[in-house]
């Protein structure tokens, strides 16, 4: 096969959310797994950092990238197996998210439509363990596999070996950069439960007048309230939640509420309590800040945005400041979302 073509110092805004324009010393396109291969093998690459992109939806950049980014572009997705009670569909890892999961539900399949207009790609998704609206990536999550760089063999990971909690798996903290994901197999129920506990799904199914709830309802809902509260990164650079909710304990979660009483929380099955981080950085006065080219959406205090021509430093340091006033005043510590470079 011929060895894809590794450029060098190619900038990487069009291929991060935020829009940071910032260089990479070699940048390589890969779209078949023998490909991938080859350049992991280049004796003058090995010793190199390597990053691994997928739709740069997840990552803020703050300075040059002194090594090889790998854009990730394995594509194709298909039906793998069914048994009377789902079916199995397998995406490669280059898929983006949201397509993949319109794909589905236009199939007749459900399970996915939660997590509908989260950007980025397939590969990506079981990383951090993506969710929304009461939904997680791995209450569908069968099986997916991933290179090993160190050897270049393909392993299968299930359920359990991947190690999944609240926004993590083994792949973000026990072993990054060890593996890169190939591919997701999803088990998606032919009798799926609608999860629509959340006020502002069950309000916008209402507006929207649904009275049979389905995949799509689900699906349009969601998009309609993601669109009305979160920017498009084509439009205004971001990278969706910028922050994770807070879990607590509930006996915090419960003093807290004393002092705050207007505090939205939501008990867990284990035992601790979630906070919303964006009304915590509400509270603070973040939503709306503007300073120079980087700011705090409007609409959603979650969002930290590149006005246009920002620093990935700047957005950085807003967000430190925005940790530590929430620490002032509520006692809890807030982690980003994305992984910061």
């Amino acid at each position: 096969m011929n060895m894809p073509q590794i450029e060098t110092h190619v900038s990487l805004k069009p291929y991060n959310t935020f829009g940071i324009d910032v260089p990479a010393r070699h940048f390589v396109r890969v779209t078949t797994l023998a490909a991938l291969r080859s350049v992991l093998s280049l004796p003058a690459l090995q010793a190199m950092p390597r990053l691994i992109l997928g739709g740069g939806s997840n990552i803020l950049l703050t300075q040059p990238f002194d090594g090889l980014v790998i854009k990730l572009a394995l594509l194709g997705k298909a039906q793998v197996s069914e048994d009377d009670e789902a079916v199995h569909v397998k995406a490669m890892a280059g898929e983006n998210w949201h397509d993949f999961v319109c794909w589905t539900i236009q199939q007749g399949w459900a399970g996915l439509e939660n997590l509908s207009l989260i950007p980025g790609t397939v590969g990506a998704s079981p990383i951090q363990n993506i969710g929304a609206y009461g939904v997680e990536m791995k209450d569908c999550f069968h099986s997916l596999t991933a290179l090993e760089v160190s050897t270049g063999t393909v392993h299968t990971f299930d359920h359990a070996a991947c190690r999944f909690a609240y926004r993590d798996s083994m792949f973000k903290h026990v072993a990054p950069g060890h593996y890169i994901i190939l591919d997701v197999t999803f088990r998606l129920p032919k009798k799926p439960q609608w999860h629509t506990s959340y006020g502002e799904v069950q309000a916008e199914l209402a507006r929207q007048g649904v009275v049979e709830l389905s995949a799509q309802a689900i699906s349009d809902a969601i998009c309609t309230i993601r669109r009305r509260k979160l920017p498009d990164p084509a439009q205004i650079g971001n990278a969706g939640s910028f922050f994770k909710n807070p879990v607590v304990s509930t006996v915090l979660a419960e003093s807290l509420k004393k002092q705050f009483n207007q505090m939205p929380t939501y008990p867990q099955p284990d035992g601790t309590t979630k906070l919303a981080a964006g009304w915590l950085i509400d509270q603070c006065g973040w939503k709306g800040h503007v300073e120079g080219a980087v700011g705090v959406y409007e609409k959603q205090a979650l969002v930290l945005i590149n006005r246009g021509g920002a620093a990935g430093s700047e957005i950085c340091n807003l967000a430190k400041r925005i940790q530590h006033s929430v620490m002032a005043k509520f006692g809890i510590e807030i982690e980003p979302e994305p992984l910061i470079l």
